[in-house]
């Protein structure tokens, strides 16, 4: 039996690790060809190797390291993907950081702002490009973002991490609005507490996740390739402009899992850290104590 997605091009960013990478490899399964675009070489090597020991070589994987943040990178991943397999049927835009973190007072706007262009710009690129070649094959498409529960919901993440995410969830519905006469569908995915090696941004999260989270097990990666699967093949054909929900009824119960008051203190003498978090970029996180 044919796979769902068999013959399909699929563009996947933050593809190297985590939820990117098992969705690379669950569309190899699936008979699509793929092309990871991350900014780390190493998990980068690392993909394609797994993926050449489940016997999928050249001529179904490439791999180009890209800065999604970066527009001549963004259209280069759309180009490796024509030039090599000849089409594009699905951007995943998934790559992120978790970005910025500390008390709204201390956060510095450098790192604000290069949290929206990772997060946010790179799924505004993402788009732009992909669309620009499926628009030039008028064959339609599917195109996905990451989101977040974040992005929903006050108290589920850091505030310029969830800021973006809700950046995320609305250009979703917008691009959806503007490219549905083209037949190509626009669709976010909203994760909850999935475990990645992206990791957590807090302390005790995933004590406090346990205690609130309805469904007895956290996602995983492969809960994320199943959804994005659907969403790039034809059993959601009617489906854009929606941000679907993954995270074991998370969002239902109310998170209270980002607790700004207890990381960094309601007063000023009592914060903790302050900084940047990069997750599988291979850049290491900066920052330190704020007083």
């Amino acid at each position: 039996m044919p796979g769902r997605i068999e013959g399909r091009v699929a563009v996947i960013t933050g593809g190297a690790s985590g939820m990117g990478r098992e969705t690379a490899l669950r569309f190899l399964d699936e008979g699509a060809s793929v092309v990871i675009a991350d900014l780390n070489q190493a998990a980068g090597d690392e993909a394609v190797k797994l993926a050449a020991d489940a016997g999928y070589g050249e001529d179904r994987l490439a791999f180009l390291r890209t800065n999604v943040a970066d527009e001549a990178d963004s259209a280069a991943m759309i180009e490796l993907a024509l030039s090599r397999f000849g089409r594009l049927d699905c951007m995943f835009c998934n790559a992120g950081i978790g970005g910025a973190i500390g008390s709204i007072t201390q956060i510095k706007v450098d790192d604000w702002d290069e949290t929206f262009a990772i997060l946010v710009r790179s799924v505004f690129l993402g788009i732009k490009h992909a669309a620009r070649a499926m628009q030039v094959q008028k064959t339609g498409g599917s195109i996905i973002s990451t989101a977040s529960i974040a992005g929903l919901e006050g108290g589920a993440g850091p505030q310029a991490y969830s800021a973006a995410k809700a950046a995320v969830v609305s250009l979703t519905k917008n691009a959806a609005v503007e490219l549905a006469p083209h037949r190509i569908r626009v669709n976010a995915i909203a994760p909850g507490y999935i475990q990645t090696p992206l990791g957590t941004l807090e302390a005790g999260v995933e004590e406090r996740t346990t205690s609130i989270q309805p469904w007895p097990e956290f996602g995983s990666a492969r809960d994320i390739a199943g959804l994005a699967l659907f969403l790039a093949s034809d059993e959601s054909g009617f489906i854009s402009g929606e941000t679907i929900l993954c995270d074991g009824a998370l969002l239902a119960s109310g998170p209270r899992l980002f607790r700004p008051d207890k990381m960094y203190g309601v007063e000023e003498s009592k914060q903790t850290w302050t900084g940047m978090t990069y997750g599988t970029t291979g850049d290491k996180p900066r920052g330190g104590k704020s007083n």
